[in-house]
């Protein structure tokens, strides 16, 4: 019986140049090798503008995540790579809008559930509801599960914005 690694679930913050093409270089890295992206989220983290945080969080093998952090630490415009599901205690939270319309009932229903999950209604018409969901990953996903069975129409997601806990950066 052949012993395979379990793939793991990691969040990686990388802080690259907010220049032209660079997202794209970071991208390709994962495309060309055939590694999957499940979240993505990009924004300038300085004042000047000068420096964007990329986080990504993928799901390999411990050989496939560290082969990925060692590829993209070679990237020309990357100056910092961080695992922070390896570098200790992090915070990450995503956003979803979840459109839902139903019957009077299920409409009622959508709201207690909205209630229970402290997700805020930030639309609301005759016949629908928009939700505004944050938190873990596994939060917004049980959310938009329940949603299904009382009418949902449509969902966004932000993907996972996560920082390192403490008083030091990445």
């Amino acid at each position: 019986m052949i012993n395979t690694p379990q793939k793991e679930r990691h969040t990686i913050s990388i802080i690259v140049d907010n220049e032209a093409g660079v997202l794209a270089r970071v991208i390709g890295l994962f495309a060309g090798r055939g590694y999957n992206i499940e979240h993505l989220t990009v924004a300038p983290v300085d004042s000047a503008g000068t420096e964007s945080r990329i986080t990504v969080v993928t799901v390999g093998t411990p050989k496939i995540i560290e082969q990925i952090k060692a590829q993209l630490d070679r990237l020309v415009p990357i100056h910092r790579v961080g695992d922070l599901t390896e570098e200790g205690p992090s915070v990450e939270r995503e956003l979803a809008l979840v459109k839902v319309s139903g019957s009077n009932e299920q409409r009622l229903e959508a709201l207690r559930v909205a209630e229970a999950f402290r997700a805020k209604r930030v639309d609301s018409t005759g016949t629908s509801f928009v939700f505004e969901v944050t938190g873990k990953t596994e939060k917004i996903k049980a959310f938009i599960h329940l949603m299904e069975e009382l009418g949902l129409v449509e969902v966004v997601r932000t993907g996972v914005a996560a920082l390192k806990r403490g008083k030091d950066a990445l």
